[in-house]
């Protein structure tokens, strides 16, 4: 974000003003660097007389009038991004007239040459606070106001904004300001319905469209020219289509933006954004190349995820970044129930949630830099670092855990009076528990200090007493550490399992409160023990769960592998990783589950994130001197699968894709080599553009390829996500050499951030930890002047990336602790260095448990 606006002096504004409306006039004809951006502010003030402020950084104020009378230019503020407005009246209008500039880091509005065919296209990405990169305005989402946008862009550009255009008039050839001729085109946009800053947007270039309609909506997907020919239309609108089906049916409130246009941008800094009626992807979910259909879910959640954004979020927004998860978690959960309601994948969609989501979650929640759902955010420094796992996984999870409380229906007649009452407006966490207490008939406040309000994750265990085969005894028993002690109230299930004809199938569940320490468990009094139990089946509450010794014998003995069901094999998967990431199991004990279950996985989300997981349990929680073996047994399995995979088949793919990162010996690296280069490629296997990309990482890393075959697969593939590919494989070449030119490509700050980021994955190589030595020392060395020199998405991509995490050594997470001591850096970047060294500090635990059940 550009300003370090903070939460009092939002507070302030908010009391002082009104805002009414925008008026933004853009001259993009100007040249590559600057842009004209004019902008005129209607608004009111409760105290006439009185001051602010208003934000536009990074800009060159030419003139600003407040009420017809000229400012002083000179009191602008461009690096804070503040320009004072004195002596209010009660009705006001701001004119500023100003150059702003194109931004290369996925922040404001953000340019990009396509190195295809030279074509340049613009997207903006405003949240949380970049909308003052590009127009004057009181960036804050409780100002919100009507947006009215002119554009004057070259003849052959699309441009894409919240509303419609009404025109976009051809002008004849003029000269420039620059002295050049350009034929232009302007466009004009009506005033939009209220909006928060943050969800207003610009796309503008020679992007392709494909336009469509469905329930008087209209609707267009837009892509950059050079990727047209990739571009899957027809399953992007069926999930639309789908999308709006279902949530206008659960929502009760029509789509209130217009049309729907989602765009596919180049070097976008997250997954999606959902700015009003002009939603932006991650253009990497246009797949170049052959996906497994995991990718293509994954894509249909976050088009889900955007799409209930219009209602959470956009028509109703929150006060203040405190209550950011009242966004992110609602629209997680409801593009879950999306998919598991009204898409054809519906038999997965919680499965995939269970072992994705979820692990996202847990992860975030036992790190350091925890925090309640509704956090605490001071400022906007603050709320950066909060796009994670808890404001959108845990959120998510416990919502699903909420309505397992007051039931589905209940939940969502809720929402339904939560957008009739707050449609268009702004809300905190109880407005929202007033419109769920209301419909439920429950009182919720216990319920939020619970769940809400405080930190860290619970864990569950079965505790039981058997005799004559039979329980005699049965207790849900709930810890929580010292340091967040509380124990919370779960909805949950227990499932029985047996192993019956080469099935583990499910003979008895029971659905029970969990209240405290000790929960009693009567109905299963009596019963027969099965081969494994199962708490929390059906994945009903936000918890860690723990296997007994038996039932964790039945699963690595191949009772993982005879699920009759995807849900609980999923999370016996989870359960395990868990139990591995907190020391309860060995890593070899784990990859020992894994190969002996990977094989029946037909789920292909839960498939990659458990060989993703495995892999890194390799790399980082193994005993260092059982490693190679392990990682010859995990490779000589996916060798193994893949070899026997239905030729053509997603598994196939997925299962070459986990073992090109692992192959270690002459034989495995040789056949990777031959099917890059074609002559030995088996049957049903497509070797398209981006599995020869990781296949030439794979072999670069292994020391089996130079930087001339990057060259030369460059040449092959010389677009942008060619480019990226390169930079990744050029630093991971295996010498000192390479590693310090990566790493002074990484400091140096120049590279724009989708560069970065796959220069810094390369960099930081798990094959060679010990080349990364040296760089221990510079990284502290440089993270400071980094993150305070570098725009947030720059900073924190280094500060995460850069981070010495494959240094598994006392003496890293030392390094951090004396960074912390006597930088003392800012808060934000504090959470970033003790997420990391929490890190090195867990696989330095893990890797003691596995060396000693060695």
């Amino acid at each position: 974000m550009a300003g370090n606006l903070t939460r009092d002096e939002a507070r302030e504004r908010a009391r002082l003003l009104k805002v009414e409306s925008y008026e933004v006039a853009l001259d993009l004809t100007e040249g590559d660097e600057r842009f004209e951006s004019v902008t005129t502010v209607r608004f009111t003030s409760t105290s006439p007389g009185a001051s602010t402020f208003i934000d536009l950084h990074g800009a060159e104020v030419r003139k600003a009038t407040l009420n017809g009378e000229p400012l002083d230019v000179a009191t602008y503020d461009a690096e804070k991004g503040r320009l004072p407005l004195p002596s209010l009246a009660e009705s006001n209008e701001l004119v500023v007239d100003a150059d702003c500039g194109y931004m290369r880091t996925g922040e404001g509005l953000h340019r990009f040459v396509d190195p295809v065919d030279q074509k340049v296209y613009l997207h903006s990405q405003f949240e949380t606070a970049d909308a003052h990169r590009m127009y004057t305005c009181f960036d804050q989402p409780d100002l919100k106001a009507t947006f009215q946008l002119t554009v004057l862009a070259p003849a052959d550009w699309e441009v894409v904004s919240n509303a419609a255009a009404s025109s976009a008039e051809e002008l004849p050839e003029q000269a420039g300001k620059h002295g050049t001729l350009s034929a232009a085109r302007r466009w004009e946009f009506p005033p939009t319905p209220v909006l928060s800053t943050y969800i207003t947007a610009l796309v503008a270039g020679p992007y392709h469209k494909v336009t469509s309609e469905h329930d008087g909506i209209p609707l267009g997907i837009y892509c950059r020219a050079s990727l047209a020919g990739h571009l899957d239309a027809d399953n992007i609108l069926e999930v639309t289509r789908q999308g709006f089906d279902f949530f206008h049916r659960v929502f009760g409130v029509r789509y209130p933006f217009g049309k729907y246009d989602q765009l596919f941008v180049p070097e976008f800094n997250a997954g999606a954004m959902e700015n009003a009626g002009c939603v932006t992807f991650l253009e990497d979910y246009v797949f170049r190349s052959r996906v497994t259909d995991a990718a293509v879910e994954r894509r249909a959640e976050t088009i889900l995820h955007e799409m209930a954004h219009m209602w959470f979020g956009d028509l109703v927004t929150m006060r203040w970044w405190d209550d950011l998860w009242l966004n992110e978690s609602f629209a997680t959960y409801m593009s879950v129930l999306a998919q598991a309601e009204a898409t054809r994948w519906a038999g997965g969609a919680w499965t995939t949630f269970a072992n994705v989501e979820k692990a996202w979650a847990y992860r975030q929640d036992q790190l350091p830099s925890t925090h309640p759902i509704a956090a605490d955010i001071p400022d906007m420094q603050a709320v950066e670092v909060n796009f994670d796992g808890i404001t959108y996984a845990k959120g998510a999870s416990v919502l699903k855990q909420l309505v397992a409380y007051v039931g589905l229906d209940n939940f969502l007649a809720g929402v339904r009076d939560y957008f009739a009452e707050h449609s268009w407006g702004n809300t905190e966490l109880k407005d929202l528990l007033n419109a769920l207490e209301r419909t439920s008939g429950r009182d919720l406040s216990s319920w939020s200090k619970e769940w809400l309000e405080t930190a860290w994750v619970n864990t569950l265990r079965p505790g039981f007493e058997v005799s004559g085969g039979r329980f005699t005894k049965f207790e849900v028993l709930q810890e929580a550490p010292a340091d967040y002690p509380t124990l919370r109230s779960h909805r949950i299930a227990i499932g029985l399992y047996t192993l019956a004809d080469g099935k583990l199938t499910r003979t008895k569940r029971v659905e029970l409160d969990v209240v405290g320490a000790r929960t009693n468990v009567a109905q299963l009094i009596g019963e027969e023990r099965p081969d494994l139990v199962l708490l929390n089946d059906d994945d009903l509450t936000y918890a860690k769960i723990r296997l007994d010794e038996n039932s964790l014998r039945t699963l690595v003995d191949g009772g993982i592998a005879v699920f009759t069901e995807s849900l609980p094999r999923a999370l016996c998967w989870s359960a395990a990783w868990d139990m591995t990431r907190d020391g309860e199991m060995s890593t070899r004990d784990y990859v020992k589950l894994v190969i002996s279950g990977v094989g029946t996985v037909g789920d292909l989300t839960v498939l990659q994130a458990v060989l993703r997981q495995a892999r890194q349990a390799m790399q980082q929680y193994a005993d260092p001197a059982w490693r190679p073996e392990g990682l010859a047994l995990l490779a000589a399995k996916l060798r193994s699968l893949f070899d026997s995979a239905t030729p053509g088949s997603d598994h196939q793919l997925a299962f070459l894709q986990a073992f090109a990162p692992v192959a270690a010996s002459e034989e495995d690296l040789g056949l990777l080599e031959r099917i890059l280069d074609g002559s030995s490629v088996p049957e049903g296997l497509t070797v398209d553009t981006d599995l020869r990309w990781s296949l030439v990482h794979a072999l670069i890393s292994a020391g089996r390829l130079t930087e001339a075959a990057v060259d030369a697969e460059l040449e092959r593939d010389p677009t942008a996500t060619g480019e990226r590919s390169a930079a990744q494989c050029r630093a991971a070449v295996p010498t000192a050499e390479a590693k310090a030119a990566a790493w002074e490509r990484i400091v140096g700050g120049k590279l724009a951030n989708h560069i970065a980021r796959t220069t810094t994955g390369g960099f930081q190589d798990a094959r060679h930890p010990e080349l990364l030595e040296p760089f221990r020392e510079k990284y502290f060395a440089e993270v400071g002047r980094i993150y305070r020199d570098w725009t947030f998405d720059q900073a924190s991509t280094f500060a995460v990336g850069c981070f010495p995490s494959l240094l598994i050594e006392p003496a890293t997470v030392q390094a951090a602790h004396d960074f912390l001591m006597t930088a003392q850096p800012p808060q934000a970047l504090r959470r970033l260095i003790l997420e990391g060294a929490d890190g090195v500090s867990r696989a330095l635990r893990n890797r003691e448990k596995d060396a000693a059940s060695g």
